[in-house]
C-alpha cells in the first residue's frame, strides 16, 4: 500500500498523515505570527501611546499585503513547490516579526505590520501540498483539517501571546518578548519544515505550469471572466488605500494616495496584458476537449470564499463590542463569548470538507450557503430586547455554516486543475481578504452591525444562486501532460 492510498488515520504520523500534521502546524504558526498584534494591542497602545485612529490603521495595514501576496505566492508555489515556499514564508515572517517586536515608534510598527501581511499567504502553500498527498475522496477532510486547525493559530496569537506578555514576562517589554518568541518559533519551524517534507509522494509527478504570470484558460469566454474577476482584488486594495488616506484615517497623504491608485491601475492592465499573452493560443485554435476546464468553477469558489472567510475576518473583530453595546454584556463575558467564534474552526471547517467528500462538492456548498443566508439575515433582525444567549447561539450557528463553507470551498479547489492548484487557491484566498475589506467598509460607513449582517446575507444569497446555476460537480479526471508527452489522468471523483 503506497503513501497516498493508505488509510486515513488521524492518529498516524507517517506518510501522507505526517505531511498533513506538519503542514497544518506550519499554517498554525504563520497565522499566530500574522495575528500576533491582535491580542497584544492593549499593551502596544499603552507602550507607544497610540490613538484610536492609529490602532484602526494598523488593522487595515495588516490586511493590505495579504491580497496581492496570496496571488503571487500561488504562482510561485506552482512553479517552485510548497516545501521551499512555506519554509521561506515562515523564516522571512519570523525575521519581520523581530522588527515589529523592536519598534520604538508608530511609523516603525506600522511598516512592520504592513510587511507581515505577506505571512497570511502561507495558507495557499498548504492547499497545494495537501492536494498532492491526498486523493479526491479524502481531499475535503484533509483540506478541512489543514485549514481549520491551522486557522486556529490566530486564536493562539490572540490568547497565548497576551498571557505570555502579562503573566509570564510582565513589564513594559513583556509584549515584545512574546512577539519575539513567536518570531523565533516561526524561523526554527521554517528550517525544520524544509527538511521534513517532500512536495509530493515518491513516484508521483509534481506538475508545473508551462508559463508564469497567470492561469491558462481554455476559452475566450473564460479569459474575459478571468480578467473581470481580477478587478475586485484591485478595488479592495484601492479601498484600503482610501481608508488610509486623508479622507479617513489620514495615515498617508493625498499625493501618495493618488500615486497608489495610479499604480494599481497600471499593474492591473499590465497583469491583464500578461494573462492575454499567456493565453494567446486560444485565439488561433480551440483547446482539445480533454484539457479543458471551466473558469466559472474558479469564479464561483472565489465568491464563496469571499463570504465565508470575509465574515470570519470581520466578526472576530466586532462581536465582543456588539455583545457589549447592544446587550449590555460584561466586557470579560463578551470577550469570552466572542472567543467562541474562532474555536468553531476546529470542527466546522473539517466537517464541511468531510461532508463534501461524502455527499458531493456542489450539494454541500448549496446547503452551507442556504444556512449562511438564513442565519445572517436572522442576525440582521436582532433587537436589544432579545436574550443574549439566543443571539450568541444564532451567531455560532452562522459561524458553523460559514466555516463549514470554507472547508467545502477548499475541498473542491484542488480538483479543478492540478498544475494550477496554487494559483487557484491564491485567488480564492485573496477573495477571502476582499470580503474582509468589503464587509469592514460596510461596518465603517454605516456603524451598524445589523447592516453588516444583512449585507452578508444578501451576498451569500447571490453566491447560492451562482452555485446552483454555474458550479459543476467534479466528475471524471483532470488531465496533465508528463514530460515525455503522455497524458496522466487524475481522478476528481469522491
Amino acid at each position: 500500500m503506497n503513501e497516498v492510498s493508505s488509510r486515513f488515520n488521524l492518529l498516524s504520523f507517517t506518510g501522507k498523515m505526517r505531511v498533513l500534521h506538519l503542514t497544518w502546524i506550519a499554517f498554525f504558526i504563520s497565522f499566530m505570527v500574522w495575528f500576533s498584534h491582535a491580542g497584544l494591542m492593549v499593551f502596544i497602545r499603552e507602550t507607544l501611546g497610540l490613538s484610536a485612529v492609529e490602532v484602526n490603521t494598523l488593522i487595515a495595514l495588516n490586511l493590505a499585503l495579504t491580497i496581492p501576496s496570496r496571488v503571487i505566492v500561488g504562482m510561485l508555489v506552482d512553479k517552485y513547490g510548497p516545501r521551499l515556499l512555506f519554509a521561506g514564508i515562515l523564516i522571512l515572517g519570523g525575521l519581520v516579526t523581530f522588527t515589529f517586536a523592536l519598534a520604538e515608534n508608530y511609523q516603525q510598527i506600522a511598516i512592520s505590520r504592513f510587511l507581515l501581511g505577506f505571512v497570511g499567504s502561507g495558507f495557499v502553500v498548504g492547499i497545494r501540498i495537501i492536494g498532492e498527498w491526498f486523493p479526491a475522496k479524502e481531499a475535503g477532510l484533509a483540506q478541512g483539517i489543514y485549514g481549520g486547525w491551522g486557522n486556529f493559530g490566530s486564536a493562539a496569537g490572540i490568547i497565548l501571546l497576551p498571557f505570555l506578555a502579562q503573566s509570564v514576562f510582565g513589564g513594559d517589554d513583556g509584549w515584545r518578548i512574546a512577539v519575539g518568541i513567536a518570531g523565533s518559533i516561526s524561523i526554527v519551524y521554517g528550517v525544520f519544515y524544509y527538511f521534513a517534507v517532500q512536495n509530493n509522494p515518491k513516484g508521483s509527478t509534481y506538475f508545473k505550469p508551462k508559463k508564469m504570470g497567470g492561469l491558462e484558460v481554455t476559452s475566450k469566454g473564460d479569459l474575459a471572466l478571468y480578467l473581470l474577476m481580477n478587478i475586485p482584488l484591485y478595488l479592495a486594495l484601492g479601498l484600503l488605500c482610501w481608508k488610509l488616506s486623508p479622507a479617513k484615517l489620514n495615515f498617508i497623504g493625498n499625493t501618495l494616495s493618488y500615486s497608489i491608485y495610479a499604480l494599481l491601475i497600471v499593474v492591473y492592465f499590465f497583469q491583464s496584458w500578461k494573462i492575454i499573452s499567456i493565453n494567446k493560443a486560444i485565439f488561433t485554435a480551440p483547446v482539445p476537449e480533454l484539457h479543458r476546464y471551466s473558469f466559472s468553477q474558479v469564479a464561483v469558489l472565489d465568491l464563496a470564499y469571499m463570504v465565508t472567510f470575509g465574515t470570519e475576518l470581520i466578526l472576530v473583530q466586532m462581536l465582543a463590542l456588539f455583545y457589549v453595546d447592544y446587550f449590555g454584556a460584561d466586557k470579560l463575558l463578551a470577550t469570552i463569548l466572542a472567543g467562541l467564534f474562532p474555536f468553531i474552526n476546529l470542527v466546522a471547517r473539517p466537517g464541511g470538507g468531510w461532508i463534501s467528500d461524502k455527499i458531493g462538492r456542489k450539494r454541500t456548498l448549496v446547503i452551507v450557503f442556504s444556512g449562511i443566508t438564513a442565519s445572517f439575515i436572522l442576525l440582521s433582525q436582532v433587537e436589544a430586547t432579545w436574550s443574549l444567549g439566543v443571539v450568541v447561539m444564532i451567531t455560532l450557528v452562522a459561524g458553523v455554516f460559514a466555516k463549514g463553507g470554507s472547508g467545502a470551498v477548499f475541498a473542491m479547489v484542488p480538483l479543478i486543475q492540478r498544475r494550477y492548484t496554487g494559483q487557484i487557491a491564491g485567488m480564492a484566498g485573496a477573495y477571502g481578504n476582499v470580503g474582509g475589506v468589503a464587509f469592514s467598509l460596510v461596518l465603517l460607513e454605516t456603524g451598524s452591525p445589523h447592516a453588516l449582517f444583512m449585507s452578508v446575507g444578501i451576498v451569500a444569497a447571490a453566491v447560492l444562486v451562482s452555485t446552483l446555476l454555474f458550479l459543476k460537480e467534479p466528475k471524471g479526471h483532470m488531465t496533465e501532460i508528463l514530460e515525455d508527452g503522455s497524458v496522466q489522468l487524475i481522478s476528481v471523483e469522491k
